[in-house]
């Protein structure tokens, strides 16, 4: 039987040893060894280092939950025991230090520690369940390469796709939305071009780097000046780099732009809006030849499925209690390729967050109207993305939807896909709970 000390250990596995996109063997593996001794049929280099484990249980509907496991290039800087002190290497060569800055271990943890509760409480529900990691989420790759490598060709078709994420906001605190929950993001890469001279003949130049400030500057319009004030986008310049000596004027100039968006046509009138200021700048500033252009990254949009989260969010509430579940007023702008699975499987999905800040500092920050400026967020290199009372609830959510229903069943557990039509909830400490 799965204990809270034997998920704590785990994530002190995970934490300090990392891996970028594409480069998730060791973390796989680890994957791999849990479900396999808890009794699932496993498949690894599922889309280069995904992992695929598949628990059946009897006739019933099959449930798929998604965790992805990647880690970022950030420095760690929370003073854990177990920090990370990693050093990778990136796709571009560069020797990096590498962070779950993100807090994917912790999402490990929990699909591991539900997998685990599951396969140990198999009396409580009966049907297929489908644990899917995904390697590569951060740089939107990982759910096409699954995708591409014959993912729905080789295990069976979810009735319903389950995810969830670790953000800032109380520890155990969870969050959801019904339709539009989390914005698409689409990065771009520019190569403008100029002509290289000494920095005492800017005459003899076509400077790039007047023409990338002039850019970033014009590209702060769109919002400002073409996107009505009730819309939401936003459009970030995440890097201009140009030249290398002060006494030099490059031949071009690089910058990487991000966009978020909760509507298509938004997105398409932000994309067009981009590519028009940027060949402009170029063109009035005289540039030998066009900016080369390259979509580096899409995330759709993420959707939540009306009917599947009601059952969800009746089934979170009925466990955790009304004031520990709540609904979120606006979709979140952060992106995932999560409602990638759903949207092409032809499959309802649901996806939701769970608060992974400590109580007490967030009543804190909240009461001092601090929250942006004294809580770390995802991403951050003080992220502590693996703290207990953050990821402990994490289990039990996931496994829920799974024990207590079908899709053709009621919320209230009478059916469900449960055996002998009783309800059985499975507990974080992996037993079942007493019936409330």
């Amino acid at each position: 039987m799965a204990s809270w000390v034997t998920w704590v250990a785990f994530i002190a596995i995970c934490t300090p040893t990392p891996e970028l996109s594409l480069q998730e063997r060791r973390t796989a593996n680890q994957v791999a060894d849990r479900l396999r001794q808890v009794g699932f049929d496993v498949t690894i280099a599922v889309g280069g280092t995904g992992v695929v484990g598949l628990l059946r249980n009897g006739s019933g509907p099959t449930v798929m939950l998604r965790a992805d496991m990647d880690a970022l290039p950030v420095r760690e800087t929370t003073g854990l025991a177990y920090a990370s002190v990693e050093l990778g290497t990136d796709s571009e060569g560069n020797q990096v230090f590498v962070m779950h800055a993100c807090g994917h271990d912790t999402h490990v943890t929990w699909l591991v520690g539900a997998a685990s509760l599951l396969a140990t409480a198999t009396h409580a529900w009966n049907g297929t369940l489908l644990a899917v990691f995904e390697p590569a989420e951060e740089i939107a790759q990982g759910a096409r390469a699954m995708i591409d490598d014959g993912l729905f060709e080789r295990f069976p078709k979810p009735e319903v796709i389950f995810g969830q994420h670790v953000m800032p906001g109380e520890a155990g605190q969870i969050r959801y939305r019904t339709g539009t929950t989390q914005a698409a993001a689409d990065s771009l890469q520019f190569r403008l071009f100029g002509r290289g001279a000494h920095r005492s003949m800017p005459k003899s130049s076509v400077d790039p780097v007047v023409m990338a400030a002039a850019t970033v500057m014009r590209l702060q319009t769109i919002v400002s000046r073409e996107i009505a004030a009730s819309q939401a986008v936003v459009v970030t310049i995440g890097a201009m780099q140009a030249g290398t000596k002060d006494n030099v004027i490059p031949d071009e100039a690089l910058l990487r732009i991000n966009v978020r968006s909760f509507d298509e046509r938004l997105r398409r009138h932000a994309l067009d809006a981009i590519e028009r200021i940027v060949k402009a700048e170029a063109q009035a500033s005289g540039a030998p030849k066009p900016p080369g252009i390259i979509i580096t990254e899409h995330y759709p949009l993420t959707v939540n499925d009306g009917e599947w989260t009601d059952r969800v969010a009746a089934a979170l509430r009925a466990h955790f209690g009304i004031e520990r579940v709540s609904e979120l007023s606006a979709p979140v702008s952060a992106s995932e390729d999560f409602g990638s699975f759903g949207t092409e499987w032809g499959v309802p999905s649901v996806f939701w967050y769970v608060g992974g800040t400590d109580p007490d500092a967030y009543r804190a920050a909240e009461a001092a109207g601090r929250v942006s400026q004294n809580i770390p967020t995802n991403h951050n290199p003080d992220w502590l993305g693996c703290c207990s009372p953050r990821w402990r609830p994490g289990c039990t959510p996931w496994s829920l939807p799974c024990s207590t229903r079908s899709a053709s069943e009621r919320v209230d557990g009478s059916g469900c896909g449960t055996r002998g039509g009783r309800r059985a909830v499975v507990s974080s400490g992996g037993t079942p709970a007493r019936r409330r």
